[in-house]
């Protein structure tokens, strides 16, 4: 049972969906929204009252790209929280391949390195308690479907993992693209090590599949956001290759409850789908159970991390 759960980017799309969902339940009596733009956060709020009832909801602002906005926002948090969904992500801006201040690329950044301190943080005040969802794609397994290959490392070690994290991978071309995959490549290997690292606190990578109505391609220019959005979408929709938001939303609440997913696992659509039901990715993909690449990615990562 859980009472009180954080979720990161919850001011819209996957995020604020969940929170009303979870907001639905008997269970539910606190949802912190961790947010970057206060305006948005506070209208997310108000919109969420209104479709639930509720006034469970609490704003926490919180930058994932600046690493001190995130241990800031872990010590104004007024409470431990029961459950953590770690939403928030995408393309990481108009800029991915740039790097922030702590010498990763923005993609890595939003998608990941903060939501690495953002668990230390809640970990090292004991402000989290049961259980952990990072966000995760079928793309880490690659989706032939929709041309994105599977990662294919020449030797998945630290210092590999270390040049995707601060863009050097791809010489001076960032390919945002495979970015993204290899992003989330890595962070389901990084769940799976804390997993292993932490016990009494259960780690997932919870997939919400190709899923409408999310932010993730509002980056992207005008007149290829549209043929995306509107064009690619519905052909999509009419093969069965994506689904709604309250059904990708719903898979973040599968993996809160459902006590059968085993620690530390990463869970998606099945192979050659991107909807559906829930599967363990490392049938799909043997990459995910290998020990040494977690550890290796959460070395690579902890290298760009400065405890203070």
């Amino acid at each position: 049972m859980l009472k009180s759960i954080l979720i990161t980017g919850a001011n819209t799309g996957l995020g604020k969906e969940a929170a009303r969902q979870l907001a639905l339940l008997d269970d539910t009596t606190k949802i912190y929204l961790a947010c970057r733009n206060p305006d948005r956060a506070q209208a997310a709020k108000h919109s969420l009252e209104e479709s639930t009832g509720k006034r469970i909801f609490e704003i926490l602002p919180m930058d994932l790209m600046d690493l001190d906005s995130v241990r800031r926002s872990v010590q104004l948090l007024p409470e431990a929280v029961d459950g953590l969904i770690m939403n928030a992500g995408g393309s990481g801006g108009t800029t991915p391949g740039e790097k922030t201040k702590d010498g990763v690329t923005q993609m890595f950044a939003t998608n990941l390195l903060g939501h690495v301190v953002l668990v230390n943080e809640l970990l090292k005040a004991k402000k989290l308690s049961k259980i952990a969802i990072f966000s995760g794609s079928e793309a880490a397994r690659g989706i032939k479907k929709i041309g994105m290959k599977r990662p294919d490392l020449k030797h998945s070690s630290i210092a590999e993992f270390k040049s995707i994290a601060d863009g050097s991978y791809f010489a001076g071309n960032f390919d945002a693209n495979k970015g993204y995959v290899l992003v989330k490549y890595m962070a389901a290997l990084w769940i799976s090590s804390m997993a292993r690292k932490n016990t009494g606190i259960k780690f997932l990578t919870i997939s919400p599949g190709m899923t409408s109505g999310t932010d993730v391609m509002n980056n992207m220019p005008p007149i290829a956001r549209f043929l995306v959005k509107q064009l690619a979408h519905r052909v999509m929709r009419f093969f069965g290759l994506i689904h709604s938001l309250e059904s990708g939303a719903k898979r973040y609440l599968a993996g809160l409850q459902n006590t059968s997913l085993n620690n530390g696992g990463f869970y998606a659509s099945a192979e050659h789908t991107i909807t559906g039901v829930l599967v363990d990715q490392a049938i799909i993909f043997e990459d995910f159970n290998n020990e040494k690449f977690q550890s290796n990615v959460d070395k690579a990562i902890h290298s760009f991390i400065h405890e203070k």
